[in-house]
């Protein structure tokens, strides 16, 4: 199954609780990744967004407003397009601090029904981005992200459906916490019917986390409750990587000077490419460029990790994991790919949010 089909399937509809009140503070998990942005909602709800986004207006005229799949933010004084455009390049060092990450940040906000809201977020960054190789953190770039996403981000365009205008989600607290970290909160807090708790077995064992990403695959490696640096960090690949890839063959094969970035997208998922009103099967192409991706990976891996003999487990997150689920499959004996691995930042993030950060810190 590709990336983009595990993540749909993980949405989720609202759940039968009463409906939230609107001068509330929200409590909101929100995993920005370079590939796609995802969504956990104190309800159980997950929401997800293509990180895709350019500037300037949409230049579309919708026929019917309810097919409308392009919204325009404004922020800095530039405006920004978002939803079915080909966006432009997201891996880049700067893009969890940029005008481009906040405009599909709101975007995604918006789009899981929070208009008007003041939210209450943690964020993420890879492990690499927000740890030096001593464990020095690099607050330069923390404070960079957590104070860009609090920036005002005008919508332009009506909520789908709708005619009045939108009204913006407002940032009111902020905290960033390494992304892989987070899936490791998600493991180990435990909501039950009867309340939350922490799993002791789960807090006390030595475990792995793998973050296959869209940019980074990221590794962090808890013992006894703190970080090993010397098996932790990034690696600048995951899966924008294969579809560059295909991209960069599929222009050889088929004599391209160029090829939109939601056309390479379709294709990879598809595994077929639209040309001139014909399919073409480019099967053989997205094997190849997977079967790269999972050598590096799996080189990587072995490096930080070795066998993994002293680790409970070694468990598989992001969208990454799912898509290539049938490749990573047998790489430790202990391994484990999460529930909705796309989501496990996004539900860490929010679980750090509601029982780890304080009232006291986010102004209550």
């Amino acid at each position: 199954m590709s990336e983009s089909s595990q993540i749909n399937q993980a949405q989720k509809e609202p759940s039968q609780q009463p409906p939230p009140d609107p001068m509330a503070v929200c409590p909101v998990g929100l995993d920005d990744g370079y590939a796609y942005t995802k969504v956990a909602l104190a309800d159980g709800r997950l929401f997800s967004v293509p990180s895709r986004a350019r500037i300037g207006a949409a230049g579309v005229t919708w026929i019917r407003a309810q097919e409308q799949r392009i919204f325009e933010y404004e922020t800095g004084g530039a405006i920004y397009s978002v939803g079915a455009v080909d966006g432009e390049e997201t891996s880049f060092d700067e893009y969890p601090g940029s005008a481009l990450n906040r405009v599909i940040v709101q975007h995604a906000l918006q789009e899981a029904g929070l208009s008007g809201r003041s939210v209450h977020l943690v964020t993420g960054l890879p492990v690499g981005a927000y740890y030096r190789n001593d464990g020095q953190l690099r607050q330069g770039g923390i404070d960079q992200k957590r104070d860009s996403l609090k920036l005002t981000v005008d919508p332009r365009s009506a909520v789908r459906g709708r005619q009045q205008p939108t009204l913006k989600v407002s940032v009111a607290f902020h905290e960033v916490i390494p992304e892989a970290l987070a899936a490791w909160y998600d493991h180990v807090i435990v909501q039950q019917a009867d309340g939350v708790t922490l799993d002791a077995d789960r807090l006390s064992a030595p475990i792995a986390i793998v973050d296959i990403g869209g940019r980074t695959t990221d590794y962090v490696v808890v013992q006894d409750q703190g970080i090993v640096h010397g098996s932790s960090g990034s690696l600048n690949r995951g899966m924008l990587h294969l579809k560059s890839r295909v991209a960069d063959r599929v222009q050889e094969q088929f004599d391209l000077t160029g090829l939109g970035e939601q056309s390479i997208a379709r294709a990879v998922d598809r595994q077929q490419l639209r040309l001139h009103g014909r399919d073409h099967d480019i099967s053989t192409l997205v094997a190849t460029a997977k079967r790269e991706l999972v050598e590096l990976l799996y080189g990587e891996t072995r490096r930080k990790l070795g066998l993994g003999a002293e680790l409970d487990q070694v468990l598989f997150v992001g969208g990454g994991s799912a898509a290539l689920a049938a490749d990573i499959g047998n790489w430790f004996p202990n391994q484990i790919i999460a529930d909705h691995a796309a989501f496990a930042n996004a539900r860490g993030m929010l679980k750090y949010l509601q029982f780890v950060c304080d009232d006291v810190e986010r102004g209550f």
